[in-house]
């Protein structure tokens, strides 16, 4: 299989900005799984900030969070933290606030609880933007740690949650043969 990019831009263009997300998921040797997630934005020439300038490459943004999760997905603890931001001693300020999130479960209800407690002023629009991908990453992390995702009774985790594992699809009949629906 093979990539397929984006076409050609037809027009000359200069970037200006730059935004790395990234998650990486550990088991703990206590069994718990941590989800970090990084974000990190940077500008392609200087950015003069009412708190002083960013020099190109410098991140405006560096942002960290840890997530420990059970084998449930539930929250068992959170950290975020702030290492770059345009206003120190503000944006820095607001992690532990997150903690507020532990015992909500990433794959249940997650997001809509993330942004009732932390959304617009109650957080950082960019740590509560790297958390509302975070149980995705935290899915991908359990991956190949369970059994094989058709083995036993219950319905794979995965089905009927995007358009290629709808149950009525020919990826579901070609692959989930027991979970599909004509037509469902």
């Amino acid at each position: 299989m093979h990539a397929m990019p984006l076409s050609h831009p037809i027009h000359p263009r200069q970037r200006l900005h730059t935004r790395h997300v990234s998650y990486e998921g550990y088991q703990r040797d206590d069994g718990l799984i941590d989800i970090e997630g990084h974000l990190i934005d940077t500008k392609d020439r200087d950015l003069n900030l009412l708190s002083g300038v960013r020099r190109a490459g410098e991140p405006v943004h560096e942002m960290w969070v840890r997530v420990t999760i059970d084998h449930a997905f539930e929250v068992r603890d959170i950290e975020a933290h702030t290492d770059a931001m345009p206003y120190p001693g503000a944006c820095d300020t607001i992690g532990p606030a997150y903690r507020a999130l532990i015992g909500s479960n990433l794959v249940s209800g997650f997001r809509k609880r993330l942004h009732e407690t932390m959304g617009h002023v109650r957080g950082c629009t960019h740590l509560t933007e790297m958390l509302t991908y975070l149980p995705t990453a935290a899915v991908q992390t359990f991956a190949g740690l369970r059994k094989r995702e058709d083995d036993g009774e219950g319905k794979p985790f995965q089905l009927d949650r995007c358009h290629a594992l709808e149950t009525s699809s020919e990826t579901v009949r070609r692959y989930y043969p027991k979970w599909y629906r004509r037509g469902a």
